[in-house]
């Protein structure tokens, strides 16, 4: 899918340079790859306090069973 976006080239420049990537386009690609990624994470917290924690929870006996 092109796209086209006016970007900011020296933040780009250092982007490549950095990261070590042959292209802008492998630079960019990357940089959005660890956005997403970063957001889901923070998703997670959101379930900070929410899930129920089993303290008597043992996963050796459980593969003891199988």
């Amino acid at each position: 899918m092109a796209t086209n976006l006016e970007l900011d080239d020296r933040l780009i420049r250092q982007a490549v340079k950095l990261g070590g990537h042959r292209t802008k386009k492998a630079a960019v690609t990357q940089a959005l790859s660890e956005y997403v990624s970063h957001l889901k994470q923070e998703g997670i917290l959101d379930l900070f306090g929410k899930v129920d924690f089993d303290a008597d929870y043992d996963p050796k006996r459980q593969r003891a069973r199988a």
